[in-house]
């Protein structure tokens, strides 16, 4: 056991140094503004693909790089698609922001390959549609006129092709990579095309401890985002804005590193814990543990189980100072609860995303389902 932990050790700290060295030189070399064909790496480039997906996920506070082990593993960490016992495995997730205004959905697709290897496809989409156009509700004689309105949809797509494989020669490891490609379109006023690489180990011991590293964004992500200036221009140069112009923008590499334990409570009652903490190389942030380049985000997620059939689940991410109207300052956390139910094959699930509203990120309700085919 010392010795798999000790490589999963040595993995780690090979894939923080290669991020620190990246986040160095990212750094060093971009400013925050933004010149034509320039390179800029804002801190929440592709935020959308940090959100998470599945519902047993979300109502855990995210906490899956160790413990994943279906078709979710192609966005959590790779490495688990391999836990799938089944022929095919099918998740479909939706959710609302903001009073429905915001959707946000999830599907994906995996099937091994042969005894060693897996692969999945996955689909995300987050977007809003139906917001008006009123570049035009004026007449040229200064008249209102409502039917001048238009419409348009932003969102933005990530597309993951995931691949996993068994290390025969270390028992319980195993390795996973994403080719992701990104998509975000504002209208027809701009849109983006990007692509990017990540990775996972996932290590399971017979004693119910469990290990998992995921690198998101390895290579950096690079967006290249394409601005129809001639529809703004007229409008940005009354208003004063500034013209946008065509860059290209990269999202710094992030590491998570996560461990878990099962529990037996009694013959049909079990617990599983786990603990991720989500390294991010883009200097400080609002976390518990921040540095000048380096910032570590912990969270904490639990599930109940009853016969492996029914599950409760909960959990605490995104702990953060937050200033008050009095210039002082209180700790915020985000607290997560979810329930499940496995019937044959299919697993449904929900998750409440923040309880009681004790933090400032966003809340919703978020349903998913699973299906395992073997035929």
């Amino acid at each position: 056991m010392l010795k798999n932990i000790s490589l999963i050790f040595s993995i780690t700290i090979g894939l923080i140094i290669s991020a620190k060295t990246y986040s160095q030189t990212s750094s060093s070399n971009n400013t925050s503004s933004t010149s034509a064909g320039g390179l800029t790496a804002p801190k929440f480039s592709n935020e959308f693909m940090n959100i998470g997906v599945g519902a047993r996920a979300l109502g855990m506070a995210n906490t899956q790089v160790s413990i994943v082990q279906d078709v979710t593993a192609g966005y959590w960490n790779p490495a688990g698609l391999l836990d799938i016992k089944t022929k095919y495995d099918v998740a479909l997730m939706h959710s609302e922001y903001f009073g429905g205004i915001i959707q946000y959905d999830y599907v994906g697709f995996a099937t091994p390959i042969d005894s060693l290897s897996h692969l999945a496809i996955s689909a995300i989409r987050l977007g809003a549609d139906d917001i008006p156009d009123t570049r035009f509700l004026y007449d040229a004689d200064g008249q209102l006129n409502y039917d001048n309105i238009r419409f348009f949809g932003v969102a933005d797509y990530g597309f993951l092709i995931s691949y996993a494989r068994h290390l025969p020669l270390i028992p319980g490891l195993k390795w996973g990579a994403n080719f992701k490609i990104i998509h975000r379109s504002v209208g027809n006023f701009a849109n983006a095309w990007g692509f990017g690489l990540d990775a996972g180990v996932k290590l399971d011991l017979k004693s119910g401890w469990h290990f998992g590293v995921m690198a998101r964004d390895i290579t950096g992500t690079f967006n290249a985002w394409s601005h129809n200036t001639a529809l703004v221009a007229e409008v940005f140069a009354q208003t004063g804005n500034a013209i946008p112009r065509n860059s290209i923008e990269v999202t710094i590499p992030r590491l998570i590193v996560s461990a878990a334990k099962e529990f037996t409570i009694r013959k049909k009652f079990g617990a599983l814990i786990s603990f991720d903490l989500n390294t991010t190389f883009d200097g400080r942030r609002n976390v518990p543990i921040n540095g000048e380049r380096i910032s570590i985000d912990p969270s904490m997620g639990l599930e109940l189980n009853y016969l492996k059939r029914i599950f409760l689940r909960g959990g605490v991410h995104n702990i953060q100072q937050i200033k008050n109207a009095k210039g002082g300052t209180f700790t915020s956390f985000q607290p997560t609860f979810g329930v499940g139910i496995r019937v044959s094959r299919f697993n449904i699930d929900y998750a409440f995303t923040d309880i009681a509203n004790q933090s400032e990120a966003l809340s919703s309700h978020v349903f998913s389902l699973k299906i395992a085919i073997n035929k």
